[in-house]
């Protein structure tokens, strides 16, 4: 399905026009690394294919990381973009510093390797990935503010870090002159856990975007295994040991599974792309979501979510069942 409605908007209080829905690129890590080892190795022709059905279908920036496959998702990212020519013109790119073990000299230091990694495209979001590292917030935001200083990095966000530390990230950096524009976090209907913790009600009330990862739940929102639950012994990776991947799991979403199944029909889409629709409007424009794509139908699939927006009525009735859910 190609994208008729493409909704996109600023990220945070930067210049940035994003698509609503961005690509994760975890998978693309090639089986390198300790974390690249979570997914299949991807041929590198195929991941040119996913990124080429995103951009056709409206998706224009993707978020990737050091630590992915340790720059080999990166690599894959600007050969594919690269490779597309034209196609791919005004494609922005997201990545993140690995913070563990490391100071926030490192924000500076390690850089020229992002970028080269990168082979000449722009960051234009470089986040810090997590919050535990041998330094300070503070010392941190105020590496990123020089590398906005020098033009090596557009805008800066931040990944996996709770209010209180949000908020002093943006104190450091809005210190500098710069706005810290995105929190890239856990958030789908089955994990909700950023509208109670003050994350998302920090977020909305300086102008920061949430970027929600693993929207889909890693594929339990799809239905597909409450379909045929046989699919779950085909899974490499952890992620099949997950609590939700368990007959306990699958019957306690079950509820929620068909509502999505039901409501989709009336759109003539999918579960997974009305579970992702909610994500994206619920919260008005505060929300953006990055599903990944291993495959070509997935990147089809992350498109289609883009051509409709859900009746307030539909998404109130997606909200209770998701809250039903997380209350037992």
């Amino acid at each position: 399905m190609v994208s008729t409605f493409i909704p996109r908007r600023m990220l945070g209080k930067s210049d940035l026009e994003m698509s609503a829905l961005g690509l994760g690129t975890w998978q693309f890590s090639k089986g390198n690394g300790l974390v690249g080892r979570f997914w299949p190795v991807m041929e590198q022709e195929e991941i040119k294919k996913i990124i080429e059905v995103s951009l056709n279908g409206g998706i224009n920036w993707f978020d990737t990381a050091e630590v992915y496959g340790k720059g080999k998702s990166e690599e894959a990212l600007a050969e594919a973009i690269l490779s597309l020519g034209d196609q791919a013109a005004g494609a922005m790119v997201a990545t993140k510093w690995w913070p563990l073990f490391r100071r926030a000299g490192s924000i500076t230091s390690t850089i020229g390797k992002r970028l080269d990694a990168l082979k000449g495209l722009n960051i234009d979001l470089y986040q810090i990935h997590q919050p535990f590292s041998f330094s300070r917030v503070s010392a941190e935001m105020d590496a990123m503010a020089e590398l906005i200083s020098q033009k090596k990095i557009r805008f800066a966000g931040v990944s996996n870090f709770n209010a209180e530390k949000m908020i002093k990230a943006h104190q450091v950096l809005a210190g500098h002159g710069f706005p810290l524009v995105s929190n890239q976090v856990k958030y789908s209907l089955l994990d909700r856990r950023i509208e109670q913790n003050g994350v998302l009600q920090a977020a909305k009330d300086l102008g920061i975007s949430i970027i929600a990862y693993s929207p889909l739940e890693q594929g339990i929102l799809t239905g597909k295994f409450h379909e045929n639950p046989k699919l779950i012994k085909n899974i490499s990776g952890p992620r099949k040991y997950m609590s939700y991947f368990k007959p306990a799991g699958l019957e306690k979403t079950k509820p929620l599974i068909d509502l999505l199944a039901r409501i989709a029909k009336e759109y003539n889409v999918s579960s997974s792309q009305a579970a992702l629709n909610w994500l994206i409007h619920f919260h008005g424009d505060s929300v953006f979501a990055i599903p990944g794509a291993s495959k070509l139908r997935h990147a089809e699939e992350n498109i289609g979510a883009l051509s409709f927006k859900l009746t307030p009525e539909h998404m109130e009735e997606i909200d209770h069942a998701s809250k039903k859910i997380l209350k037992h």
